[in-house]
């Protein structure tokens, strides 16, 4: 007997479709799977064997040859443990059910025959609207995930057990139709942001280069003496991001679906991630990889903040590898037999001390480096990389009368809401363009939508011959005055948005 079942396979963030064959002839018993299918696949077959007994049936005394087809394409995963159960159980007459053409199946079985939870529910549903299936059946536990997607029944199964009693009409599963919506996307009211910006003593200037920063998604590098308030500036960024949208929302929660990072209680993120991976994390934990490629910590940031403290500790190599996301907003990791995308659209946050002992131009605190320590240390970070940086800006120590004075800043709640008015702008004006922030600009739209007075555009000129800006250094100074001008409500660059645009370059174009 043979049966065919729809599953699906994820590859980076996305989906391919998997037709899961089941053939039982009469030779010496055997349980055999070809397809290229991994070691968690492989593994599958005493999961499926125990749970297909225990769920009161009979594993065929057969040979049993599952083809998990495309052929040529690695598949890795345990969602595959109920479309296996399934074919089993249809190839082996034990079961009957009529019409399967628009039904995909995923899931991971218990030894007992109920489903756990599997990763990467999200992007499969979606494939499934895309594709036109009309049923899911997916573990319980990832119901509110797939629910995200409208268009499409969601059918919730405890167990193999279950999923059976439905096709012979014994039990009654009631479908889930939901969708993002802008209800989804509605913030706790009763949420409190750990680090606020009223409670961050002076550094105005460092406030005010972030609120540019959150407005227009530009990444920023902050240099100061230790203890000066950098990593309070960076983990208060997050307070006076605006809200998510939808498409950044449902775009954020993929791939937190793939990484296997999402919250059974909160399987929507509609607060924009903050990630601050270690000084001795690796190339791969940075950008991703691995032998079948999952997101890095610059992916798992995408629409958020991505903070590197220390950042001159950072390997170099490790570092350049930032190069290419950081300009493209995406990452592509090449394997000899496929390459995967992963979207990594984030605004850097660097913090870093100016020297190895932190006191390199402290007036009030001797700096024990040397001259060649000092250049050693900050030629760490290349060039290149700093080029890319849009606004470069000094942390310095606080003074003592703002730092025991009992005023409270001006709170994060207040810059969140011109950050936001600056980012409905910039929504409006990049409508049907596929793009979201200024800092995503292409030399196209830069040409369009940053147009300069004669006063601001001859200052700008003067600084690429006095400055020597590059052409990259030239375009993201276009971008921040741009932001820059958002944030006054003004549709036209003037000569001071140029001008406080360019006193955020690095020092030593």
């Amino acid at each position: 007997m043979l049966s065919k079942i729809f599953t699906c396979a994820v590859l980076g963030l996305e989906s391919q479709l998997i037709e899961l064959e089941t053939a039982i002839s009469a030779h010496f018993p055997g349980f055999f799977m070809v397809g290229l299918p991994d070691k968690a696949i492989e593994e599958s077959k005493e999961r499926v064997n125990l749970a297909i007994k225990n769920s009161g049936f009979n594993f065929p005394r057969s040979k049993v040859t599952i083809n998990l087809a495309p052929a040529d394409l690695h598949k890795e995963g345990t969602g595959y443990d109920l479309p296996i159960a399934l074919g089993i159980l249809l190839a082996s007459s034990q079961i009957q059910i009529p019409d399967l053409e628009k039904s995909l199946f995923v899931g991971e079985l218990a030894l007992d025959g109920k489903l756990r939870h599997t990763n990467g529910v999200l992007p499969i549903a979606i494939f499934a609207k895309e594709n036109n299936f009309e049923k899911i059946f997916i573990p319980q536990a990832d119901v509110a995930e797939a629910s995200l997607v409208h268009g499409i029944q969601i059918y919730p199964i405890a167990s193999l057990q279950d999923l059976v009693n439905f096709f012979i009409q014994q039990k009654n599963i009631q479908p889930i139709t939901a969708g993002l919506n802008d209800k989804n996307l509605i913030e706790d009211p009763d949420l409190k942001y750990e680090y606020d910006m009223a409670y961050v003593k002076g550094q105005e200037q460092a406030k005010r280069a972030l609120e540019i920063a959150a407005a227009g998604g530009h990444n920023v590098r902050m240099s100061g003496p230790p203890g000066s308030g950098k990593t309070m500036l960076a983990r208060a960024m997050t307070s006076i991001l605006p809200t998510m949208t939808a498409d950044e929302s449902l775009e954020v929660t993929k791939i937190y679906s793939v990484a296997g990072l999402l919250s059974p209680q909160k399987p929507l993120i509609n607060q924009r991630p903050f990630r601050s991976p270690h000084h001795t994390s690796s190339g791969v934990a940075l950008v991703g990889g691995g032998q079948v490629p999952k997101p890095g910590e610059i992916t798992l940031a995408h629409r958020g903040v991505l903070f590197l403290d220390e950042f001159p500790e950072f390997p170099r190599t490790v570092l350049e590898n930032l190069r290419q996301p950081l300009e493209d907003g995406v990452i592509t990791i090449s394997r000899a037999k496929a390459s995967y995308t992963f979207p990594a659209r984030v605004t850097l946050i660097a913090s870093q001390n100016p020297c190895p002992c932190g006191y390199y131009g402290d007036p009030y605190h001797e700096c024990t480096c040397s001259p060649g320590q000092v250049i050693k240390y900050q030629k760490k970070i290349s060039g290149p990389l700093l080029d890319r940086i849009d606004l470069h800006i000094e942390v310095p120590r606080v003074k003592i009368e703002k730092l025991t004075s009992d005023q409270v800043a001006e709170p994060s709640v207040e810059i969140r809401q011109r950050v936001q008015r600056a980012r409905d702008l910039q929504s409006q004006r990049y409508k049907g363009l596929n793009i979201f922030t200024n800092s995503e600009l292409g030399a196209k739209q830069i040409r369009e939508f940053c147009q300069l007075n004669s006063e601001a555009q001859q200052l700008l000129n003067s600084a690429l011959q006095q400055l020597h800006l590059s052409a990259r250094g030239y375009h993201r100074t276009l971008k921040v005055a741009r932001t820059i001008a958002d944030l006054n409500q003004q549709d036209e660059i003037q000569s001071e948005h140029i001008a406080e645009a360019l006193q955020y370059r690095e020092k030593a174009e």
